[in-house]
């Protein structure tokens, strides 16, 4: 059995039902809009967030679920789609998961207002349900998720990124939405209490493996091959460089910076920084952060009882550092 199957069995029920909750609440009188939102439902991705909500839900409740949490990740299912059809109107992007993109069927204009369309419809659905606790969640999301895209493009321009800047730079970016889904789950069904603070605890600790994992993937690995190097030619700064410039001779560190900066689409050039900072254990390094930030995450777990949702989440979290895309 594959390991999102596994992950995915004791809150099966609950995923199939969401299913149908989430196609509703994207449901308009626009008839291009229904259009549009029927290809994105039919293009899913691994549904990994709304998973998150359910199995924190189902592990604090013994295994019950309410109407609330199904809201809760139908919301963060809403925003996190909006932001993917925003990126790709950035980062003029064509193909999503295999698929076209909505920005290139479509075009720029009717993507970021399908965005904008998608960010509004989770908005609402927290306010016509009352849902004013899970609505500060996801609206703090949405803010540090902006403010890390924007600073780390302020420090791709300048390459000055410290270790602590790009952990700020992640922990907005990415681990603030799967940190976000963790305290929705637990804010459902348990609000006010401090379990929705450690839920949101446990997500960011995962989030921050995640985006580690992601950032060893530009290098390649013996089940992927080839290096890309499509960080370094888009200039991000990512944590086997970061700690590798931190560490390495005054005129290594300027040819580095040099080859980033003005050699980004040179294909010879980008290998060598990757054989570079693989020689002088960047990789390495990044490899044990990440292995810090998941067993942080697993010892989390271990204040709550055994149980198949616990057992899930503990899969989810090594699942995040074994993935193979």
């Amino acid at each position: 059995m594959k390991i999102a199957e596994q992950i995915k069995r004791p809150i099966a029920f609950e995923m199939e039902l969401f299913e149908q909750k989430f196609q509703l609440s994207m449901s308009s009188k626009v008839a291009l809009l229904n259009t549009i939102t029927h290809y994105i439902v039919n293009r899913k991705g691994k549904q990994m967030r709304p998973m998150f909500v359910f199995l924190v839900a189902k592990m604090l409740n013994n295994g019950e679920v309410s109407e609330r949490t199904y809201r809760g990740a139908s919301v963060i299912e809403l925003i996190h789609t909006a932001t993917l059809v925003h990126d790709d109107v950035v980062d003029d992007s064509n193909i999503r998961r295999g698929f076209f993109s909505i920005n290139a069927l479509w075009k720029n204009k009717i993507a970021v207002l399908i965005g904008d369309f998608l960010l509004s419809k989770g908005l609402l659905l927290s306010i016509d349900n009352g849902d004013f606790d899970l609505l500060k969640i996801i609206s703090v999301a949405v803010r540090e998720m902006s403010e890390g895209e924007l600073l780390q493009i302020e420090k791709a321009r300048q390459l000055d990124i410290t270790e602590d800047i790009y952990y700020e730079i992640i922990r907005q970016k990415t681990a603030t939405l799967i940190a976000a889904c963790c305290s929705l789950g637990a804010a459902s069904v348990k609000p006010n209490s401090p379990e929705v603070e450690s839920m949101r605890k446990f997500g960011e600790l995962i989030g921050m493996a995640f985006q580690i994992k992601d950032d060893l993937f530009d290098y390649g690995t013996k089940r992927i091959g080839k290096p890309t190097g499509i960080d370094i030619k888009e200039q991000k700064m990512t944590l086997p460089l970061i700690h590798v410039l931190n560490n390495c001779s005054a005129k290594d560190k300027a040819w580095i910076i040099n080859s980033v900066k003005n050699h980004n689409k040179d294909k010879d050039r980008v290998n060598e920084v990757i054989q570079f900072v693989k020689d002088n254990n960047g990789l390495d390094y990044a490899v044990k952060r990440m292995y810090e930030y998941k067993n942080k995450a697993l010892t989390m777990l271990d204040q709550f009882e055994d149980s198949p949702y616990k057992a899930s989440l503990q899969l989810m979290v090594e699942y995040v550092i074994d993935r193979k895309k």
